[in-house]
């Protein structure tokens, strides 16, 4: 049974998708899913399929202060590096994918007033915020190519996307591993701010 939230969109695996989303799109080519430990999602992630097999697994340099991370499938091809930018006010991230297709996601994602930001080297649209733990990616002609949603308070840091453009597959992925390690950046840094103030 899919779920039913008109503005919650996350599914867990092995249930259909959230019924807004086929009512809006119809249904996904197919949906995959992570879950992280609180906390490591700079050392590993795997994403998998209904059945529960692993699709992708990103592992990232555990010191690296440009955040580097490399993505692969499940024959251990390289499918992309994400890393993020040096002394940048937005913590811009670069995203290379294997077939050379270069692109760059900003946290500006996160003003809470922002709702659309461009991905700049695709001519791609991602739309949503962390506030709603909901995104809808949309390519050059408007047309949807992904739905992210983040599940509610759980103890490990859960996602699952729809896709619904197949050649899109491994781009979608690099941008929901980017789109982790930028709210785990955001997550980051309000710790950091509410342990100052409490000095």
């Amino acid at each position: 049974m899919g779920t039913f939230s008109k503005h919650h969109r996350f599914h867990e695996n092995g249930q259909d998708p959230n019924v807004n989303n086929v009512a809006a799109y119809g249904r996904p080519y197919r949906s995959l899913y992570t879950s992280t430990k609180l906390m490591s999602v700079r050392h590993h992630i795997d994403v998998t399929d209904d059945a529960g097999r692993v699709i992708y697994q990103a592992q990232s340099k555990v010191i690296s202060y440009r955040d580097k991370t490399d993505i692969y499938d499940f024959r251990g091809t390289h499918v992309a590096h994400i890393e993020r930018k040096a002394m940048s006010f937005h913590e811009r991230h670069y995203v290379s994918m294997a077939g050379g297709l270069q692109f760059e996601l900003s946290n500006e994602i996160f003003h809470m007033v922002k709702d659309i930001t461009n991905i700049e080297g695709l001519g791609w649209q991602l739309r949503g915020n962390v506030w709603g733990l909901n995104f809808a990616l949309y390519d050059h002609l408007g047309r949807i190519i992904a739905v992210i949603g983040q599940k509610w308070f759980s103890v490990h840091d859960k996602y699952c996307v729809d896709i619904y453009q197949p050649a899109a597959e491994p781009i979608v992925i690099a941008i929901l591993i980017t789109l982790q390690h930028m709210i785990c950046d955001r997550e980051n840094r309000q710790a950091a701010n509410r342990s100052t103030n409490q000095r």
